[in-house]
């Protein structure tokens, strides 16, 4: 099938979001536009929108296949894609197996702890508010999400961490924590949209350490551009989807 864009809908920090005929399809576009801490940081990584796009894609369409719901429908390009409609869920969630960021600092614990079973929290999708932590009965007496789309999204969020686990195990890369968002289709379907990409997942190499994801840039360490490149080089290889 063959999207057009139509209108701009929409421009976040690191994507613009596009009309089509369709009027459950948009079109979504990947930019290069690096920030961090919500924003105060900017910046520019050469080819991350290509590498996100065709890795969120790529990654997207295997959980479609192992029963993860997504708001993925054609990859259109290097960088555009189109997607189901979805008005998002205002939870940002975030998957843990090992302490690192934020956690570390809240906890005043080393990054690198091994955690016995992934560790589950959310923020409210807020950039005013700085995304603040938020628990379940919070998310419900704000109507960001009722008790059963909460326990729905709990339930695809440990299933695409052990999915994606298992996936990047298998080219040498630890996955180390990730955010997700979820989405509601017009008749109020939960489906899994933004994207999974070294921007929202922290990604080590299992051997060095080594950090294969945006900490490269938040941090000052130089060489995002590389890092992106080999874990779509290590995923993908020269191969499509």
């Amino acid at each position: 099938m063959a999207y057009e864009k139509l209108e701009q809908l929409y421009e976040g920090k690191a994507k613009k979001v596009f009309a089509t005929a369709d009027p459950e399809i948009v079109i979504v576009s990947y930019k290069d536009d690096a920030t961090a801490f919500n924003g105060l940081k900017k910046g520019t990584i050469v080819g991350k929108g290509v590498i996100n796009n065709r890795m969120s894609n790529h990654m997207m369409r295997k959980l479609e296949a192992a029963g993860v719901p997504t708001h993925y429908v054609e990859e259109l390009s290097d960088r555009e894609t189109a997607v189901k409609k979805v008005s998002i869920v205002p939870l940002e969630v975030i998957i843990r197996n090992i302490s690192a960021g934020s956690f570390a600092k809240r906890f005043g614990v080393e990054e690198g702890i091994v955690f016995d079973e992934p560790t589950i929290e959310f923020s409210y999708k807020n950039d005013d508010l700085g995304d603040p932590l938020m628990n379940a009965y919070h998310a419900v007496a704000l109507k960001a999400a009722t008790w059963e789309e909460i326990e729905l999204i709990k339930k695809y969020a440990f299933q695409v961490n052990d999915l994606l686990r298992g996936f990047l195990k298998s080219v040498g890369i630890d996955l180390v924590d990730f955010k997700l968002e979820f989405g509601k289709l017009a008749d109020g379907t939960i489906v899994l949209a933004d994207e999974i990409s070294p921007d929202t997942c922290r990604l080590w190499d299992e051997t060095t350490h080594e950090k294969l994801d945006k900490d490269r840039f938040r941090r000052d360490l130089g060489g995002a551009e590389e890092a992106y490149q080999e874990v779509m080089r290590r995923l993908m290889g020269d191969a499509e989807g």
